[in-house]
């Protein structure tokens, strides 16, 4: 079954790159393995993957030691500062920074391990109440910020856009944070270029890669739905 649905989504991006005049190889699907077991986790491996996302940090971390180390672990959920220590050094990027505290922290514990934590920035583009992320507008402020810390690199901007039943809804919302990426590398001229995009998810991936995603996070398209249980 996982083998089928990567072929699916895999397919859709590339359909959803081709009518945005762009290459496949330019959006990099992240399979996200939240709840998931270990042998769920090695069919989408041994069928090609190597992004995995996560949402807890101790998750992260336990599979981390359980499964290939040329797996590129991304954390995804929102994370405490107290966690930060847990995965510092197993993952190659931090999707979820919403503070300039937890940005700190994140540099604190990168100079302790004598490596550069790439991040992204969260935005709450649609302004809900339920969801993490900075407003948008105080995203280039909080970049700002984070720039000048040490052993921190901030490599983009990502988003979790509303729940909806028409994906057509969101593209706003997916053009919005496009823009405000741009207007940011306009501002911040001496900081090196943000060029990553996270955004999209099982529901709304195709629309996403439409409008610019570099990197999608696709977790029930190809897993199947989660275990609300474990």
């Amino acid at each position: 079954m996982i083998k089928e649905n990567l072929e699916t989504v895999r397919k859709n991006i590339a359909e959803a790159c081709e009518r945005s005049a762009r290459k496949s190889d330019e959006v990099t699907l992240i399979a996200v393995s939240k709840t998931k077991p270990v042998e769920l986790i090695m069919e989408a491996y041994e069928a090609g993957v190597r992004d995995f996302g996560e949402n807890k940090a101790q998750e992260l971390a336990a599979k981390y030691e359980q499964l290939p180390k040329d797996i590129r672990w991304h954390m995804i959920g929102h994370l405490q500062r107290n966690k930060v220590k847990y995965i510092i050094d197993k993952t190659v990027l931090i999707h979820s920074v919403d503070s300039l505290a937890l940005a700190q922290e994140i540099s604190r514990q990168a100079v302790k391990h004598s490596l550069t934590a790439n991040i992204l920035v969260e935005v709450n583009i649609a302004d809900e109440e339920s969801k993490f992320g900075v407003p948008a507008s105080e995203a280039a402020k909080l970049v700002d910020e984070i720039i000048s810390l040490q052993n921190i690199s901030v490599r983009g901007l990502m988003c979790i856009a509303p729940n909806v039943t028409d994906s057509k809804q969101n593209r706003k919302f997916f053009k919005k944070l496009c823009k405000l990426v741009v207007d940011i590398n306009k501002v911040l001229v001496h900081n090196t270029p943000m060029t990553v995009l996270s955004m999209g998810m099982t529901g709304d991936y195709q629309v996403a890669v439409e409008e610019g995603a570099t990197m999608v996070r696709v977790g029930t398209g190809i897993f199947g739905e989660r275990d609300y249980n474990i």
